[in-house]
């Protein structure tokens, strides 16, 4: 196993299954953020992570954390809280905004420098990345963004402004994606905050037999048109 520089005239990847140990998962490096070497990415498990100023590297993890959308996680207070839930949720209406207000979070924003937000808006405006937003009234208060792929959905970050903003944009997508065949969510690498909404790891080798499955399937031709995903009760 060994690290891998990737050509600025080549969008191959080498192999995941060559990723390094430790760091686990640390595949290439190199290469650029292009809308077509992001979607070869996703499409093989593959995606971007770096610190500002590094170089681009790109990881495939093993085990991989994923979350079955079905088995999400609700706690008894959550379960109260969205009863009477004064957040409305709605999808790919912002998605700029929730970009940035990820990227604006000291713990998870620090990798999604400029260059990031602009090659992830160039996939949005492409159709494949996507953002669900949380507003108390008209305030952005939550929300969180990743990439379709098929019945799949990899999951790249959120943010949380509120009370419980991040755990609503999850409920509010997971609830519709099942609905409307949606199979899994890739968390990418199991946390506290995840492993407690349900994620769970699997090998990168089942993930990889997951995506090659998952990435052929379709969700309804409607169902990432903008719109309004869940109102509060009056």
């Amino acid at each position: 196993m060994r690290l891998v520089q990737l050509s600025r005239h080549s969008l191959a990847f080498p192999s995941p299954e060559g990723a390094l140990r430790e760091p686990n998962g640390l595949l290439a490096l190199g290469g650029d953020l292009s809308p077509s070497r992001l979607l070869m990415a996703y499409q093989r498990g593959i995606f971007p992570w770096f610190s500002p100023g590094d170089p681009i590297l790109w990881w495939s993890p093993d085990p991989r954390a994923v979350l079955w959308p079905a088995q999400f996680h609700i706690s008894r207070s959550m379960k109260r809280f969205h009863a009477r839930s004064p957040y409305r949720v709605t999808l790919n209406h912002a998605f700029g905004q929730v970009i940035e207000g990820c990227a604006a979070d000291r713990f998870e924003g620090t990798w999604i420098t400029p260059e990031v937000i602009t090659a992830y808006h160039r996939l949005h405006e492409l159709g494949y990345a996507h953002s669900i937003e949380v507003w108390d009234k008209d305030e952005l208060v939550g929300g969180m963004y990743g990439v379709a792929q098929g019945t799949l959905f990899c999951g790249e970050s959120m943010f949380s402004r509120a009370v419980n903003a991040s755990k609503t944009a999850l409920l509010v997508f997971c609830e519709r994606f099942t609905r409307s065949g949606g199979q899994l969510m890739d968390c990418q690498v199991l946390n506290e905050h995840t492993a407690s909404l349900g994620a769970v790891e699997i090998s990168r080798h089942e993930y990889l037999a997951q995506l090659a499955t998952l990435r052929m399937q379709k969700l309804p031709h409607n169902f990432w048109v903008p719109g309004t995903l869940f109102t509060p009760q009056r």
